[in-house]
């Protein structure tokens, strides 16, 4: 053994304790905006977890035999150190940070200045999303603030009510006979329809849940200033809570998992000159495209594609780390693992490409090196399912997955875990919380290790699955096969602890080694129960936004002032003391910028009958506007006792 002992509870316990208090100390006088800072408590974290790797290597782990001991052992030894190298290089990427905010005002004044606007084509991609959803894209779309536009729908589902609509608002309408080539195949097809038409030399391109504010495109076009700028990507944000965050009662106090990958990492791969294009709000140029060909289809990511093939040509994609668009996260687990697996699935494929990162010719190490991070992203997911099955295994089959006990692990394991939890809290700005993080990744792990082993022996030829988005959300669902798998290892979990105890062969006394496997096995139940809760799917009222604004109510010849506190499309709330239940008979609300709109008592508020023009206009008023409808930075104890709260049948 390289390591020396432990030594007794109290000074283990003692010790990490203090580690603990001081990562946190340090955490609250360090700024993650000062480059030094990012240095120190980064080379802090690396140096505590590299110390724990070594710890494993030397000290943890049994002779290499062929034995199914050994080879369990060192299986789960490989799959950890690919999160260990994951996570050391995720500290040296953050070591960097670009802000191009700055530079996006100084454009924009050049621009304002002369006058100087270059045309721009908006593409929507729509495949198969109903009314209410492609509405909110096209609607605020029509509306950006930008002269020379053209917005043009990209219906790959052939409806011809869509067609009509576009027709009945002034979109543009485009279709094609197949879909060959999913949505790369719909963009390329909108390239060729509008090459002799407008042909605008910058192309906007957005999903059909994602809704433009009114500056996205003055705010992003300067950015072309610098020549070697091919793709300028803003990040994603989402009106509605995802479904952990939802099934939690979390919403207002967890933040998701892609908030920390567009807020904090994509920031940090712009500083490398490696950022990359995530499928919707972005511009590219006409000229580049062509230069590649067009939007690549040889992936089912042909977003990152898209990026990685600019950059193979010398072009760059900019990252502006402002909330321009909104759109829909996936509304359901099922939706949610689908959208996980996709974009496993398409690394996978481009990292086997011959013109790939991994292969081809013309990237940068740096380049390369961050498409690594991000296949070593997903394959750090089959660790994740490996440690939830490791106690059971322990005391089932009496193989452990490393040789250590408690005090141990609290000497060598203990420290970089805090140091972990602190640091990326810290890093993110408050985006991340123990436990709930963990179960995030769980929750996706299962699957995308699956997809994983699909993808070794055919990664290639599985069809291109469209995420799901509207639809009656109303009821409760049971996710029964998700609710199946995690609540199966709940119970394993639970059952090992209670075999440690019943079981014909149990020891007399519990070893140090049996302490570490009964704590570890706690830790998988709860992560797991937890898992399992999100699997029970609440139901979600319609998206209604918080619009405070004073408004009249009219009925019955009289009229008296109310106060709006949400409103959505077909709904308006009051504030008291404003009870449009004690009015009767037919209400008329008189609401400034959108007019008099039909309305009907219910309860403290108004079931709204708009006009077709007066939806338009609320849909405009209401998506075309940042709104902070879900939370944008983390709160530990509202989060728990949202989990509580389900947890115990009250939320």
């Amino acid at each position: 053994m390289m390591f020396p002992s432990p030594g007794d509870a109290a000074s283990v316990l003692a010790l990490a304790f203090g580690i603990a208090l001081g990562l946190f100390a340090l955490a609250g006088l360090l700024r993650p905006d000062r480059a030094l800072d990012r240095l120190l408590f980064g080379t802090l974290t690396a140096a505590l977890i590299a110390t724990y790797a070594r710890w494993r290597w030397s000290d943890t782990l049994p002779p290499l035999t062929p034995e199914a001991g050994a080879l369990w052992a060192y299986l789960f030894f490989a799959a950890e150190m690919v999160a260990v190298v994951y996570t050391l290089l995720s500290i040296v990427i953050l070591l960097r940070f670009k802000d191009r905010s700055t530079e996006a005002d100084a454009a924009q004044a050049r621009r304002e200045a002369s006058g100087d606007w270059p045309a721009v084509d908006i593409f929507i991609c729509t495949y198969n999303e109903p009314r209410e959803v492609v509405e909110k894209s096209i609607l605020p779309a029509l509306a950006i603030d930008y002269g020379p536009k053209t917005v043009w729908v990209c219906d790959d589902t052939r409806r011809d009510w869509l067609r009509a609509y576009c027709e009945e608002v002034g979109a543009r309408y485009i279709t094609r006979p197949d879909n060959k080539g999913a949505k790369a195949g719909n963009l390329n097809n909108a390239l060729r329809h509008t090459a002799g038409r407008t042909d605008a030399p910058l192309i906007l391109v957005l999903d059909a849940d994602f809704a433009p504010q009114p500056d996205i495109l003055k705010r992003m076009v300067g950015l072309f200033d610098d020549p070697k700028a091919a793709v300028v990507q803003s990040p994603q944000f989402f009106f509605n809570a995802d479904p952990i965050q939802h099934n939690l009662a979390a919403s207002d106090s967890w933040v998701d998992d892609q908030r920390i990958f567009f807020d904090v990492f994509q920031p940090a791969k712009d500083a490398w000159g490696a950022a990359f294009c995530v499928g919707t709000s972005f511009i590219v140029r006409r000229d580049r495209l062509a230069e590649i060909g067009g939007f690549p289809d040889a992936a089912i990511c042909e977003d990152l594609n898209l990026s990685l093939g600019m950059s193979r040509r010398g072009y760059a994609t900019h990252w502006l780390n402002e909330r321009l668009s909104m759109g829909l996260s996936a509304e359901g687990l099922p939706e949610y693992i689908t959208q996980r697996t996709r974009w496993c699935l398409g690394t996978i494929q481009i990292a086997l490409l011959p013109d790939g990162p991994l292969r081809g010719p013309g990237y940068t190490p740096v380049q390369r090196i961050h498409f690594l991070h991000g296949v070593l992203n997903w394959a750090c997911k089959p660790y994740i399912v490996l440690m939830l099955l490791a106690p059971a295994i322990y005391w089932i089959a009496g193989l452990p997955a490393f040789e250590a006990d408690v005090l141990s692990f609290l000497r060598y394991g203990a420290p970089p875990l805090f140091a972990l939890w602190a640091y990326s809290g810290w890093v993110s700005r408050a985006r991340t919380l123990p436990i709930f993080m963990e179960v995030t990744h769980a929750i996706s792990a299962l699957a995308v290790t699956v997809t994983l082993i699909q993808a070794t022996i055919s990664p290639f030829g599985r069809p291109f699955k469209v995420t799901e988005k509207g639809g009656d959300r109303t009821q409760m669902r049971v996710r029964w096969r998700m609710a199946a798998a995690f609540g199966g290892l709940s119970l394993l979990s639970a059952f090992s602890i209670v075999w440690a105890f019943i079981a014909p062969t149990a020891p007399a006394e519990i070893s140090d080694i049996d302490y570490f496997n009964l704590v570890w096995a706690g830790v998988a139940m709860v992560l797991t129960f937890i898992c399992f809760l999100v699997c029970f799917e609440h139901p979600r009222e319609d998206l209604a936004f918080r619009y405070e604004a004073d408004a009249r109510i009219e009925a019955g010849g009289t009229s008296r002032a109310c106060r709006l506190t949400t409103l959505a499309p077909g709904r308006a709330t009051l504030a008291e003391p404003c009870d449009a239940a004690t009015i009767g008979g037919p209400l008329v609300l008189h609401l400034p910028g959108i007019g008099a709109l039909a309305a009907a008592a219910d309860g403290a508020g108004l079931a709204l009958d708009p006009t077709p023009e007066q939806r338009r206009a609320l849909i405009v008023a209401l998506y075309s506007h940042p709104r902070d409808t879900i939370a944008r930075t983390a709160r530990f104890m509202p989060a728990v006792g949202g989990l509580l709260r389900r947890g115990f049948g009250h939320g």
